[in-house]
């Protein structure tokens, strides 16, 4: 047992920063093993999830019909799902707060929070489940028509651009998923990919080069956006070759930046992989004592909303462990 824990000046046992789907889980999982847990998310809890139209791969989401054949229940939506994850944390007795959290320190045994806005919470206990954000193409047009038809994110901003002429830019499953949602808009979506085949996974791809309102155009990179007021045009390149061709609204999904400066700019420094995402062991444990990561933030995750979810649960439990022992109350 550490004599100085329990001296040291604790507003909550867990700190769980971000409320995606790891978050939220371990949020549910932090308060049912009795630990005073509290959220700090800059946006709305649900984080990328947000952003999924129909989420119809996680175990038991699905279509029920009645014994007529009728439909009783669909997919829910990931606004739905993120919903009832909020929720329930809270019913355990997770506290949230919406405040984007500006530092994060460790002194002794107890981590600091700082926000933004001015105050901060101790805890003996992180998790890191701060998520990733979307990747820019850095390429001319892109920062100036953003909001003005340039998107990265279909189901907010896909009803804009009904039965006008999108491209989607990118070949994982984010831009075959949005694609698929954007199809239901327009007959006129085009997918556009820098490599010869999608990487996403077999069964979205497949989707897609069967949609008949999506063109697919593998080798082809996009140069440049045009437009006055809003996105008017694109500059392709094939095999060598550039050319122009009018668009209404590009929609961009490139991959995701890991969200860690929280322990890599600082005083605090975890250890992270090649591409910045925070290293942990199979207990969600990273390299400082007390802090745990799950979900996108972390080192070779399957980037999926049910991976996330039992990360978030692993990474609550060993916090939990952590504590105990930190306590000198870890069962015998």
């Amino acid at each position: 047992m550490n004599p100085e824990i329990n001296s040291l000046p604790a507003d909550v046992d867990l700190l769980i920063i971000g409320a995606g789907p790891a978050g939220l889980t371990a949020a549910q999982y932090g308060a049912r093993a009795n630990l005073n847990v509290l959220v700090l998310e800059q946006l709305a809890p649900g984080g990328q999830v947000l952003m999924i139209d129909v989420l119809e791969n996680y175990p038991g989401n699905v279509e029920i019909h009645d014994t007529e054949g009728n439909v009783i229940a669909g997919p829910r939506t990931g606004f739905d799902f993120a919903g009832d994850m909020h929720r329930q944390a809270e019913t355990f007795g997770a506290s949230f707060i919406s405040e984007t959290v500006s530092g994060l320190v460790k002194e002794k045994e107890m981590f600091t929070a700082v926000l933004a806005g001015g105050g901060k919470y101790n805890a003996p206990a992180v998790v890191i489940a701060t998520g990733a954000a979307h990747r820019c193409l850095d390429i001319p047009g892109e920062k100036e028509f953003s909001g003005r038809g340039v998107s990265y994110c279909a189901t907010c901003d896909g009803a804009f651009f009904k039965n006008k002429k999108i491209l989607v830019i990118g070949g994982g499953d984010a831009a075959c998923d949005e694609a698929q949602y954007l199809s239901r808009l327009s007959s006129q979506v085009t997918v556009v990919h820098r490599r010869d085949r999608f990487r996403a996974q077999p069964a979205l791809a497949r989707r897609v080069m069967n949609n008949k309102n999506i063109e697919v155009r593998f080798n082809t990179v996009i140069k440049e956006i045009k437009g006055e007021q809003k996105v008017s045009s694109v500059l392709l390149e094939h095999d060598g070759k550039t050319y122009e061709e009018s668009a209404d609204a590009v929609f961009i999904f490139a991959g995701t930046i890991p969200q860690s400066s929280l322990v890599s700019g600082g005083s605090l420094q975890a250890v992270l992989d090649e591409s910045g995402c925070i290293v942990t062991d199979q207990k969600m444990a990273a390299s400082v004592p007390g802090l745990f990561a799950a979900g996108d933030v972390r080192s070779g995750a399957f980037r999926q909303v049910v991976v996330a979810a039992g990360e978030g649960a692993v990474a609550a439990h060993s916090a939990a462990e952590y504590l105990d022992a930190l306590r000198g109350t870890a069962y015998q």
